[in-house]
């Protein structure tokens, strides 16, 4: 069963612990000099959603794709959440962490989107996910959901106090330090459980 979105996709930067120890310093510098005090968001846009199963194109010019294996609450209504999912958020690899471009984010197909809802219901505590990444069948890296600035619950919480999350949108957990890169030729796996699993293959864009 296809979950492709019927509302509008969101990502949340910086919400993993690890992110922000990562950044260290830099979190102070100019020109918002502290740590976001309400989460970040941003939009994955229509084009880049893909089915499970889907071969992703990757343009010429990006030799290499950050791969944000995540998992994202599936909006009822507002607030109220049917489920969760797994969702792959590709990105060209780059510096900006508070505003990310569009031009980075935005590509044509780079949102692996999961075939399978988990219902809120069966789901129990969202801390408890465990997502693995693997390439090529090469476990590359482990998500704890447990490590979370902001649980789902709180994350939701504070997301409403400023906009409205509407039925089949989507709000990505976030995606944790340490995202693996993948290359043209690579297939990607991530399983999570009961969420099942969702596997794309990032193919050469025709020219």
């Amino acid at each position: 069963m296809s979950f492709i979105p019927a509302g509008t996709v969101y990502g949340t930067l910086l919400n993993f612990r690890g992110e922000l120890q990562a950044l260290g310093a830099q979190a102070n510098e100019p020109p918002y000099k502290a740590p976001p005090k309400a989460p970040v968001l941003y939009i994955k846009t229509a084009n880049t959603w893909s089915a499970d199963g889907a071969d992703i194109p990757v343009p010429a010019r990006v030799p290499q794709v950050e791969v944000g294996g995540t998992i994202a609450l599936v909006m009822k209504a507002p607030g109220e959440v049917a489920g969760y999912m797994l969702l792959n958020d590709l990105s060209v690899p780059h510096a900006s962490f508070f505003r990310p471009p569009v031009k980075f984010k935005c590509l044509d197909g780079f949102l692996g989107v999961g075939s399978h809802m988990l219902p809120a219901q069966e789901a129990g505590d969202p801390a408890t996910f465990r997502l693995e990444v693997r390439i090529n069948g090469q476990l590359r890296q482990t998500v704890d959901f447990s490590h979370l600035v902001r649980n789902a619950q709180q994350l939701l919480a504070d997301v409403g106090e400023f906009m409205t999350l509407g039925a089949g949108d989507r709000l990505m957990l976030g995606c944790d330090v340490g995202r693996p890169l993948a290359k043209v030729g690579d297939r990607i796996e991530l399983r999570a459980g009961r969420l099942g699993t969702l596997t794309n293959t990032l193919v050469a864009e025709a020219a």
